[in-house]
C-alpha cells in the first residue's frame, strides 16, 4: 500500500467526488447512505489490511496460523470474502449489488455486538439504482472511485483515526448544505456542537445522552473532549435516533471513531424512549444535550397525557409545536445530583404563551434554567432563523438566569454563517464568569423575570445594539410572526373540536 502521508483536504475531495457516480442518476437524499457506507466499508478494509501487512512483516518467520490468531485479537473482525478488495476484484462480472450487500452483512454478523441492524435498511442490490446493468456499472464506478490511491485509508498513511472521522462529518456536512432542510435533520454544525460539548464540561466517569442523536456528532464531541483532556475513554455515551438510515449513520460513526461504550437505540424519543431503567422510569444521565427538530408538528401530543413516564407533568405542549416536548423529555433524564443539559431551540421556545409560557414558568420557578445563550442567525442547514441554546442545571449555584447575546459575533458566509473559536471562547468565558458585560450578557434574579411574565427573550434583559429601536421592532416583528401562527394552531385546534363535538 502506499505509505505516503496524506491530508485530510486530499481525503475529503476524492471521497466528494466519488458522489460523481450518482448525480444525474439518483437523488442525494438516497446516494449519500450507499458513498457514507462504502466509506465505512473501505476504511475498515485498509485498517484490516495494514494490520495484516504489519503482522506478516513482524512475524514473517513464524508457524502457520499466527497471524490469523493475532488478528482475532483487533477490535473488529473482517471476513475474507468482505474485504473491499475482494469486492473491487469482482467489479467487473455480473452481481455486483448483491455481493456488496453480502459483503455488509457479513461484517454485521461478525461484529454483531457493535453493529447488530446496521445494513438493514440500505441495499446496494435495490432497483432505486436502475435495472440489473445500469446498477452494476454504477457500483463498479463506486468501486473504482474507492481503489483510487487517494483513499488509500491505511492508518500508517493517514495516521489517527479522528483523519477518518473528520472525513466522514465532511461528508455529512455537504450533504446537508446541498440536501438543504431534509439533510440537516441529521447534522448539526461542528462549531455548535463544540460549543455546547464544552458548555456541558464533560468529565471522566460520566454518563452523556443525546435523545435526538442524528449521525452521532455531538455525543462524539463530548467523548473527545474527556480523551483530550485525561487521556482516559471511561465514559459512556448514549443516544436514540427516529430515522432508521441516520441511526445507522450513528452507529457507523461511533465505530470509526472508535466508541465502543456507547449505547445508539432507534425510535421515537418521545413516543417510545428506548433508554430505560425500568418500564415505568427512564434512565438518567450526568449530561444531556441535543439539537431537535424545530417545532415539530406530529410529536406525540395524543398519548402525553397518559405518558407512563410523567414526562408532561408540568403541562402538555401544543399538539402543532414539539419543542417543549423534547425539553421536557431531557429535563427527567438530568441526574439528581450532576444532571446538566443543553439544547438547542428556535426563539418562540423562549417567549410563546399558552400551554408553553405555563410549561416555562414552571421550569423558571423550580430554578433549573441556568443561561439562554442566543446564537446567530443561519448557523443550521435548512433554516435561517437565529435560534439559542438553553442550559439547565439540577444543582445551580444561585437563584438567577445568564442572559447571553452572541448573536452578533460569527464568520459571516454567503450561505451559511459560523461560529469562530474568539466567539465560542467569548461565549464560554462569559458563561463561566456568569457575571454582567455590558452589551453582552446580563444575571438576572428569577424575581425580574416572574415580572416580565417569565419571557426569557434575550432582548429584554440584554441591550446588545447600538440602536435600541432597531432591534426592539426587530424582535417585536418576530414576536408578531409567532403569535399570528399560534393563534392560527389555536384556531385550528379549536375548528377539530368543534366538528368532534357535532358543529361545523
Amino acid at each position: 500500500m502506499n505509505q505516503t502521508r496524506i491530508s485530510q483536504e486530499s481525503i475529503n475531495a476524492a471521497v466528494w467526488a466519488a458522489c460523481d457516480t450518482f448525480r444525474g442518476t439518483v437523488d442525494s437524499s438516497i446516494y449519500k447512505d450507499y458513498v457514507l457506507t462504502m466509506l465505512f466499508l473501505k476504511y475498515v478494509s485498509d485498517v484490516w489490511q495494514d494490520h495484516y501487512d504489519s503482522y506478516k512483516k513482524e512475524y514473517a518467520h513464524a508457524e502457520p496460523g499466527l497471524i490469523e490468531e493475532l488478528l482475532k485479537t483487533e477490535r473488529f473482525v473482517l471476513p475474507p470474502r468482505a474485504s473491499f478488495y475482494a469486492l473491487y476484484k469482482a467489479r467487473f462480472e455480473p452481481g455486483n449489488g448483491e455481493r456488496i450487500d453480502k459483503a455488509l452483512h457479513a461484517i454485521e454478523d461478525a461484529n454483531i455486538a457493535k453493529l447488530r441492524d446496521v445494513f438493514q435498511d440500505i441495499s446496494f442490490n435495490a432497483n432505486k439504482l436502475g435495472d440489473e446493468q445500469q446498477k452494476n456499472d454504477i457500483l463498479r464506478h463506486l468501486l473504482e472511485d474507492f481503489a483510487k490511491p487517494e483513499l488509500d485509508l491505511s492508518p500508517s498513511r493517514v495516521g489517527t483515526l479522528d483523519v477518518i472521522g473528520n472525513a466522514y462529518e465532511y461528508l455529512i456536512k455537504n450533504f446537508a448544505s446541498t440536501s438543504g432542510k431534509k439533510a440537516g435533520e441529521f447534522y448539526t454544525p461542528p462549531e455548535v456542537s463544540e460549543l455546547m460539548a464544552r458548555l456541558m464540561d464533560p468529565k471522566e466517569g460520566e454518563e452523556i445522552c443525546d435523545p435526538t442523536c442524528g449521525s452521532g456528532s455531538l455525543l462524539l464531541k463530548c467523548g473527545r473532549l474527556i480523551r483530550e483532556r485525561t487521556g482516559s475513554r471511561r465514559y459512556a455515551l448514549y443516544g436514540q435516533e427516529a430515522i432508521g438510515s441516520t441511526w445507522a449513520l450513528a452507529k457507523m460513526n461511533m465505530f470509526l471513531h472508535g466508541e465502543d461504550n456507547h449505547r445508539v437505540e432507534w425510535g421515537d424519543t418521545i413516543r417510545n424512549p428506548k433508554l430505560l431503567a425500568s418500564d415505568t422510569s427512564l434512565r438518567h444521565f450526568d449530561i444531556v444535550v441535543a439539537n431537535p427538530p424545530f417545532s415539530l408538528e406530529k410529536w406525540g401530543h395524543e398519548s402525553a397525557e397518559t405518558d407512563r413516564f410523567s414526562r408532561f407533568r408540568r403541562g402538555v405542549p401544543p399538539r402543532t409545536k414539539g419543542d417543549f416536548a423534547f425539553i421536557l423529555h431531557m429535563i427527567e433524564t438530568m441526574k439528581a445530583g450532576s444532571g446538566r443539559m443543553a439544547v438547542v431551540v428556535p426563539h418562540g421556545v423562549l417567549f410563546r404563551g399558552g400551554a408553553e409560557g405555563r410549561i416555562r414558568q414552571k421550569l423558571i420557578e423550580e430554578n433549573l434554567v441556568d443561561a439562554v445563550i442566543g446564537i446567530p442567525e443561519k448557523l443550521f442547514y435548512g433554516t435561517s432563523i437565529p435560534a439559542a441554546v438553553l442550559v439547565f442545571r439540577k444543582n445551580k449555584p444561585d437563584d438567577s438566569v445568564l442572559f447571553i447575546d452572541a448573536s452578533r459575533s460569527f464568520q459571516p458566509g454567503k450561505n451559511q454563517n459560523a461560529l469562530r473559536e474568539e466567539d465560542l471562547q467569548r461565549m464560554l468565558t462569559t458563561y463561566a464568569a456568569r457575571l454582567p458585560v455590558e452589551k453582552y450578557a446580563t444575571l438576572v434574579a428569577l424575581e425580574t423575570i416572574a415580572g416580565h411574565e417569565f419571557n426569557l427573550n434575550i432582548s429584554r434583559y440584554v441591550d446588545s445594539a447600538a440602536s435600541a429601536m432597531s432591534v426592539d421592532m426587530s424582535e417585536v416583528r418576530r414576536e408578531r410572526v409567532e403569535l399570528k401562527k399560534e393563534w392560527i394552531g389555536i384556531e385550528e385546534e379549536m375548528a377539530v373540536y368543534l366538528k368532534e363535538l357535532g358543529y361545523e
